[in-house]
């Protein structure tokens, strides 16, 4: 009784009945990190700071839209992909460099795949830029500014963040080899913070329309043999319908491209060849539509009417050449061309919240996608998923007649541990120890005996009930689906009491999924 009683009277004391509770923490909350159009909230600069928003209406808000590239068309080498044909022979359409970012269709696949709240991490702006050189340094949180100084931001900032449980980084793709510099570091990010997995991509994942077997083994030898639970893979990258048709248009074509050379429709060419080149040829026709408008307000209605006047080029060359109409589907398809990683993102939120962290991300179909860029068969998949010599599974995406596109496979890149090959089985032991982790927050300091104990015991033992119940656990009773030690004599010793160690021991026994389902049929002699 902590009361001192020193006046008559009659004192209230209430006393607590029941243990703590341990909260299950989100599971669902993915961290993407790469270039944006813009960064600011409310004039503040969003650059290098971890952002949580709530959907895609805040991230156009907040980090505006995604970035109009540029193609050129050049002679085909051999291996080339993106061939269109035309009158002087096949070409290949290829981004223009420094044009390439896949942090916002990313998103958009992300959300159209059952996402909600995420974080963003923006290193970098391509806003009213022609392109933008990506920066290894900055993914990571490594560069450094004019002054020397390191620059915090990227990878590293999340360290201060603590709800983020996905890394997600789309950018990194665009970086060929170094992206698996990047891989590496976020999978040991997420080691370390032991609360986050990471969705990885194929770097390369797009090149041909068969599977590329040297590019799978290039990922698996580059990608490192450490901290391989945290992380999973998938192949091939996705074709998807993200990007529609009035976002792309002739101002998608490198300044090398003369679409009058190319087009073979003679009125198609006379619209380009009259069109205006530059400013002062918009303008210089603006005057000659209104004579009497004045210079200061011909250069304010300048943009409107050059607008209107790209609008026009554009309906009137898709009303008159069908090549132009077939060379922007060309262009769109490529933009649409996608890693994987965001729509997977999406997948795991959508299995988490209608299912729990514990049901496998797999066997799900995918939305916005029109098909895998490879199709991947039975036999190929084999050694993706299964890889006796490196040990490293990678995700199959395929597709199924009658069915669709399928995520098919639900392994960790250390896909032949007994422990750790299962996604859900990683994820799941990652929100209970992080559930339990923050509930035993307050019992820090308390006095390590035998009442703390039985406490501490009632509350880890509630919980992990409450998630066999919900199916995370494997087990006719709870008996047998988990056991908690804690006590003197059994995870502790005087010595260790004597030191401030309060040991805890708890054991599960985690659902896994039936990844193989064998069902044998035999004959037998007719019984009657």
């Amino acid at each position: 009784m902590a009361q001192n009683l020193m006046t008559p009277g009659v004192y209230i004391v209430e006393k607590n009945a029941f243990p703590g509770s341990v909260v299950e923490v989100a599971t669902a909350i993915p961290a993407f990190i790469g270039y944006t159009e813009k960064a600011s909230r409310n004039g503040k600069s969003l650059v290098n700071e971890p952002t949580r928003i709530t959907s895609y209406a805040d991230y156009l808000e907040l980090f505006g839209g995604g970035f109009s590239p540029k193609f050129t068309l050049e002679d085909p080498k051999p291996g080339d992909r993106n061939l269109f044909s035309l009158s002087d022979g096949d070409k290949t359409i290829t981004y223009k460099d420094d044009n390439l970012f896949y942090l916002y269709n990313s998103l958009r696949l992300f959300y159209s795949n059952g996402g909600g709240t995420c974080y963003i991490v923006s290193v970098g702006t391509y806003g009213g830029k022609e392109g933008l050189k990506i920066d290894k340094d900055q993914l990571l949180g490594t560069s450094k500014g004019e002054d020397g100084k390191l620059i915090e931001g990227g990878l590293a900032k999340l360290v201060k963040e603590q709800e983020p449980t996905m890394i997600v980084i789309p950018d990194a793709v665009a970086l060929g080899a170094d992206a698996y510099e990047i891989y590496k570091q976020a999978m040991a990010h997420c080691s370390k913070m032991q609360n986050r997995f990471a969705i990885l991509d194929l770097f390369d994942g797009y090149n041909k329309r068969e599977m590329d077997v040297d590019n799978v083994n290039f990922f698996r030898e580059n990608i490192g043999s450490e901290n391989l639970s945290y992380s999973a893979s998938y192949y091939p990258w996705l074709n998807t319908n993200v990007v529609q048709k009035p976002e792309v248009s002739f101002k998608n074509f490198d300044d090398s491209v003369d679409l009058s050379a190319i087009l073979p429709e003679e009125k198609a060419k006379n619209l380009v060849s009259t069109f205006p080149k530059t400013d002062d040829e918009f303008l210089a026709k603006l005057k000659a539509d209104k004579p009497d408008i004045s210079d200061e307000d011909a250069a304010a209605a300048l943009p409107q009417y050059k607008s209107n006047k790209e609008t026009n080029l554009h309906l009137g060359l898709m009303a008159t050449s069908p090549t132009y109409s077939a060379l922007l589907d060309e262009l769109r398809a490529i933009m649409n061309l996608l890693p994987t990683a965001g729509a997977i993102a999406g997948i795991y939120t959508m299995v988490d919240n209608s299912r729990g962290v514990w049901k496998a991300p797999a066997n799900v179909s995918l939305n916005n996608v029109v098909k895998p860029a490879v199709n991947i068969t039975h036999d190929q998949q084999q050694d993706l998923n299964v890889n006796a010599v490196s040990g490293k599974s990678i995700n199959a995406i395929r597709t199924f007649p009658g069915v669709g596109t399928l995520v098919w496979g639900g392994r960790t890149l250390d896909g032949n541990s007994l422990d750790w090959r299962y996604i859900n089985v990683r994820r799941t032991i990652i929100m209970l120890e992080q559930s339990i982790k923050l509930a035993l927050r307050g019992y820090v300091f308390e006095p390590n005996d035998a009442n703390t104990w039985v406490t501490v015991k009632s509350m880890i033992s509630n919980f992990l009930n409450e998630k066999w119940k919900q199916g995370a656990l494997a087990g006719s009773s709870p008996e047998d689906a988990f056991d908690v030690q804690i006590g003197l004599g059994t995870t502790m010793t005087a010595l260790d009491i004597l030191e401030g160690r309060m040991l805890i021991s708890v054991k599960l026994a985690i659902v896994r999924p039936a990844e193989f389902i064998v069902v044998t049929f035999e004959q037998q002699m007719q019984k009657s």
